[in-house]
């Protein structure tokens, strides 16, 4: 398995406004994204942020160059392909949240897992109401996004982007629409969930203080890359009880596995598709042992 998740090769992005008018918003771009990483994006408005996001996440296309998502080159995919990529591989989270207003927070999570259909709906629910939990929100299960604030309805949005277990996770301005005690949640957050399960996260932000987590920051303006090598640390240590997550991770991951062998005897999923998901969980455990004995 290759190191990099995530390979950008001389990447540009033109739009064209009118007959006669382009707007270059990515200016041949080369980024590599290491799998387990924290990356985070900063620029101002109309930097070509958002572009480059959408990219990397196949909603968008390139007008040039190359676009590797897990080793797989998806810049010519047909739409379809795309469709099961993001379902399986990648993780949204906006800053506007983009929850189902009419369903409930473990609803809202469930859908994804429902779409993909590796489990039965009973699974689903169970697996989505223990995301929940792990962010903080096992009393907020029947609640809908009014019933939430901005902050809650974050962690929803990060727990459906966690629903299919993809090895990347894109965010928009996480923190944009939240107060100052949410963002310490939602970062302390991140930092957990990256360090024990090596979940890899691309950050566009204008936050400085989101900033601070990253592992590495890469500035763009006029659709130009600049990297910024050093980088300051905030301190998240007393925001949440990083034991209790790491409990609730543990549970969660070994009822997956619980979830999956039962969809495999039922024949809901095929056996290749069964063991690349049940492998997927058994790396993840791995990596949680590993950490908890290196302290």
């Amino acid at each position: 398995m290759s190191s990099l998740i995530v390979e950008l090769e001389n990447v540009s992005k033109v739009y064209r406004v009118g007959r006669d008018i382009e707007v270059q918003a990515l200016n041949n771009v080369n980024l590599s994204i290491r799998r387990g990483e924290i990356l985070v994006i900063m620029g101002p408005s109309g930097s070509g942020k958002s572009t480059l996001l959408n990219i990397m996440g196949t909603l968008d296309r390139p007008t040039s160059g190359r676009v590797l998502l897990d080793e797989t080159d998806v810049t010519d995919l047909p739409e379809r392909d795309l469709y099961d990529i993001r379902l399986r591989k990648i993780g949204f989270v906006f800053q506007f949240y983009n929850l189902i207003s009419t369903l409930t927070a473990v609803e809202n999570v469930m859908l994804p897992i429902v779409l993909l259909g590796a489990l039965s709906e009973d699974d689903a629910r169970k697996k989505a109401e223990e995301l929940l939990r792990i962010v903080g929100l096992g009393d907020k299960l029947n609640a809908r996004p009014t019933q939430l604030s901005g902050g809650q309805q974050q962690r929803v949005a990060i727990a459906r982007a966690l629903a299919n277990d993809p090895p990347l996770v894109l965010m928009d301005e996480p923190t944009g629409n939240v107060d100052i005690v949410s963002e310490a949640v939602i970062l302390k957050l991140l930092k957990t969930l990256n360090k024990y399960l090596g979940t890899t996260f691309v950050i566009v932000t204008h936050n400085p203080e989101v900033a601070l987590i990253g592992d590495r920051i890469v500035y763009i303006r006029g659709g130009k890359l600049f990297e910024e090598k050093t980088i300051p640390k905030i301190d998240l240590k007393d925001v949440l009880d990083e034991a209790e997550i790491v409990r609730l991770q543990l549970e969660f991951l070994k009822r997956e596995v619980l979830r999956l062998r039962r969809s495999r005897e039922r024949g809901v999923i095929g056996r290749e598709e069964y063991e690349e998901l049940a492998s997927r969980i058994r790396q993840r455990l791995e990596r949680m042992r590993r950490v908890l004995r290196e302290g």
